[in-house]
């Protein structure tokens, strides 16, 4: 009986594939396990067994696969099942899920490799000078790499080269999947097994007495082994000896030493103190407790208001410890990398070497490693800390989800597919275990907060500051007002800095919000009025001074600082508007004394870019902290007294329904950073209108009047929580072209009358990397199935596919747009 499994490939694709496999494999194969398979004409891919069956397919002939690459599943059941389910909610394909989950390394790519064909004769004369150096280099070694022939010829595009070869008869090309994991091995030492007697380590020392150097390895290696218990690192011993390793090399040919490796991880979170219990809870952590633990056992997803600095990750540490001493996995889900670094330091003061952390600046061998650690169950991954990607992980047993600063829009992916949001894909992940779920956050999302009033979810609250500390003091400043008074310094009021001034006399720190990278947004000839635009999109290029350079943050096109107009030749260039770099120029100005220090994308580039600069901040080596809204997520600083918000006004201008909302969120946790220990801090918000409702709600912390008139206005304008949303994007590189395909699309739509449908229309940034864009929205108003309007907009699709010149328009779904 012929046997057949159905495989899903990494590419977006909306079937799986069938191949046939022997009897053999079929007994060593289960659901979650990784082949190798071909596919189109000769490349293999990495695809995951999702059936093993006896139906084969009835439109093609199952071709065998090509290998096995797995021992045990390396996905699991539940996984498969969540993964199913975000395909089908956020309508991408799973492949496009499954290429997203997987660590890179773990989806093995073929390579090409070139060979020699020596059945054919081929007349070297005919050969041109490129094909010729190929062609003798195969002679000598029959097999080439891709690389190798580009090092050969010092080209990149080798295709036409071996093009011509293949024409000839002259090569032919195989595909070879390759391995990119490999496991840290590490070398240790040990004495060799003819030396485990007293009297036969004597002979050895007195052979010896010749070769001192070899005679002090020797004498170190049983001084480590006495001291410390463990096998010892070849490195170790090296330094413990202060010898070469050419010396004890030498003792290993002699077999007086033998040497042996062990697979180590490549990030290992130890405990160097003795863990310390959790802190004792003050009265209101402790109702927020009880209440977080009677909704659990209801089954309730549960969300915990806490005003900032409140103590809620101290909650948290209560909760993970309960669940770790189930024997039950934990997940703390963050939204940015920057708060991992804090985190890990304080969690581990709890847990020790429970944790592991799996986010995007890990690279793709540390990634296995965690996956690897988490699928097994091990020790070292009971608690997983990680960003929106550690949802995917293969969890054995997982007992409680935290989602902290759920309200972040970090937690939704934009690209490439799926674009899922991890705080709900986790609470469907969360359903799948039976696990405990706990969102947490100081400004909840008008939908949780919705959700927890309606009683869809547990609610419960924290009002106080640890400590009892006070909230900030918050004061706005009328920017308006000082510029027509000439009291501003650059883009600083004068309140601002007499604030700066007394906190810095006072020995505390500083931290400056300006949600703009770079040095200012505009170049502009002041002449012409010309400013040096993206030849890709429809931006103009930021001005970055440290690096003399104009950028465009969409496509990362970038040129030289010019020395006079593009347009005029005139030199009068001046600049519109100021981000981090100008506010980090303008305090050394001001504050020459000063220690400035800038967080934002481009000062956090490097892997422990994050960490270098909050230590430095925390241990006090820099006096102002100038950046972007990475400061914003939980962060959490001892001595900072002050925080000043250089400009609130470009937040609430946004094209956005949830733009005030955002500010009111953004502001308020930024403005939570400031005197989170004993004295009342002091929040500065420079603004041109300070009569706006929103600033005036963020100052008095006014949550639930802002959540009042937000859900009014999306009532009105029929806006999520109270309608569901879908966004289209429509991509092609013809502006006339794309104005018919989605005029077409969107008519389509409008025939369905339960639905409604805005668009087509151009967003801000209508052209990115040289690709027009257009949205249309839908709106899904409530008792309409989200499920049935999905399925037509896919009716439509397969329609909109069939018609010749709209096949290369590209659309994109973006479900719950954010």
């Amino acid at each position: 009986m012929e046997i057949f499994i159905n495989v899903v490939l990494p590419i977006p694709l909306q079937k799986h594939f069938t191949y046939s496999v022997s009897e053999i494999e079929a007994a060593r194969l289960n659901i979650g396990m990784r082949v190798a398979v071909p596919f189109g004409k000769s490349k293999l891919f990495t695809a995951l067994v999702v059936k093993i069956h006896n139906d084969p397919p009835e439109v093609y002939e199952a071709k065998p696969i090509h290998d096995i690459l797995d021992e045990h599943p390396i996905v699991t059941t539940i996984q498969l099942k969540h993964w199913q389910w975000i395909a089908d909610y956020y309508m991408c394909t799973l492949g496009e899920v499954f290429r997203s989950a997987i660590p890179s390394a773990l989806l093995l790519e073929s390579e090409s490799l070139i060979l020699l064909n020596k059945d054919v004769v081929i007349d070297e004369d005919d050969l041109r000078d490129d094909e010729f150096l190929i062609y003798e280099a195969l002679k000598q070694q029959n097999i080439l790499r891709v690389d190798d022939i580009m090092e050969i010829v010092e080209r990149k595009n080798i295709l036409p080269i071996l093009n011509g070869l293949i024409k000839t008869g002259a090569i032919s090309i195989k595909e070879e999947i390759h391995e990119r994991y490999k496991p840290k091995m590490v070398r240790y030492v040990r004495m060799g097994d003819k030396y485990n007697s007293e009297k036969e380590l004597q002979e050895l020392l007195n052979s010896l007495t010749r070769a001192p150097k070899q005679s002090q390895v020797v004498l170190s290696l049983f001084h480590l082994q006495a001291t410390q218990k463990k096998p010892i690192k070849l490195s170790e011993l090296e330094i413990d000896s202060r010898t070469s390793r050419a010396v004890i090399r030498a003792l290993i040919k002699k077999e007086v030493l033998e040497e042996y490796f062990i697979q180590k991880d490549r990030v290992e979170f130890k405990s160097t103190k003795e863990l310390v219990p959790p802190k004792t809870l003050n009265e209101y952590q402790v109702k927020a407790l009880n209440d977080i633990k009677g909704y659990f056992q209801n089954d309730s997803v549960t969300l915990l208001k806490g005003v900032t600095s409140s103590g809620k990750t101290e909650v948290y540490v209560k909760l993970i410890a309960n669940c770790l001493s189930e024997n039950k996995q934990a997940l703390y889900l963050v939204p940015e990398i920057a708060i991992t670094t804090q985190l890990i330091s304080r969690l581990q003061e709890y847990f020790g070497s429970a944790i592991s952390v799996f986010h995007s600046k890990y690279n793709m061998q540390e990634k296995v490693e965690v996956w690897r650690n988490v699928l097994e169950d091990k020790p070292k991954a009971q608690l997983i800390i990680g960003a929106r990607s550690a949802l995917f992980l293969p969890f054995a047993s997982l007992g409680l989800i935290i989602i902290d600063e759920e309200h972040e829009t970090s937690f939704k992916q934009y690209d490439p597919a799926p674009r899922y949001h991890a705080r709900d894909a986790a609470i469907v992940l969360g359903s799948f275990f039976k696990s405990n779920m706990l969102l947490g956050s100081a400004t909840p999302s008008i939908e949780s907060y919705h959700n927890a009033k309606t009683g869809k979810y547990g609610y419960t609250q924290i009002e106080r500051r640890f400590g009892n500390v006070l909230m900030p003091d918050m004061e706005l400043v009328d920017i308006k007002e000082q510029h027509r008074k000439k009291r501003m310094n650059g883009h600083f009021s004068e309140r601002l800095i007499e604030e700066i001034t007394e906190t810095l006399d006072q020995g505390e720190q500083v931290i400056l919000f300006q949600n703009r990278r770079g040095y200012a947004p505009i170049l502009e000839c002041t002449t012409c009025g010309h400013t040096p635009q993206c030849p890709n999109c429809d931006v103009s290029l930021t001005y970055h001074m440290h690096r003399k350079q104009l950028r465009c943050h969409y496509c990362g096109h970038h040129m030289a600082l010019p020395d006079s107009c593009l347009a005029c030749g005139s030199t009068t260039l001046d600049t519109k508007g100021f981000g981090t770099e100008q506010v980090e120029q303008e305090l050394n100005t001001i504050f020459p004394s000063a220690r400035v220090g800038r967080m934002d994308l481009d000062s956090t580039r490097g892997k422990h870019a994050y960490a270098k600069i909050i230590h430095a901040f925390e241990n006090q080596e820099m006096d102002i902290l100038v950046g972007t809204q990475m400061l914003t997520k939980g962060l959490d600083f001892r001595n900072v007294n002050l925080v000043g918000i250089m400009n609130a006004d470009a937040l609430l201008n946004f094209p956005d329904f949830r733009a005030h909302e955002r500010t009111y969120q953004l502001l308020t946790q930024v403005a939570g950073r400031a005197g989170r220990t004993k004295k009342r801090g002091k929040v500065i918000i420079q603004t041109y209108n300070p009569y706006h409702q929103i600033l005036k709600q963020v100052t008095t912390g006014d949550y639930e009047g802002m959540f009042r008139e937000q859900l009014y206005e999306r009532e009105q304008y029929k806006y999520p929580p109270v309608n569901r949303i879908i966004r289209l994007t429509f991509k092609h590189k013809e502006f006339n072209k794309l104005n018919e395909a989605s005029a077409w699309f969107a008519k389509a739509l409008r025939n369905r009358n339960e639905i409604i449908v805005l668009g087509p229309e151009f967003p801000p940034v209508a052209r990115i990397r040289n690709q027009y864009l257009k949205h249309v929205l839908i709106k899904i108003p409530q008792g309409v199935s989200l499920k049935i309007t999905k399925k037509n907009i896919k009716r439509i699709h397969n329609s909109f596919d069939a018609i010749s010149q709209f096949k290369a328009v590209r659309i994109i779904y973006n479900v719950d747009h954010m």
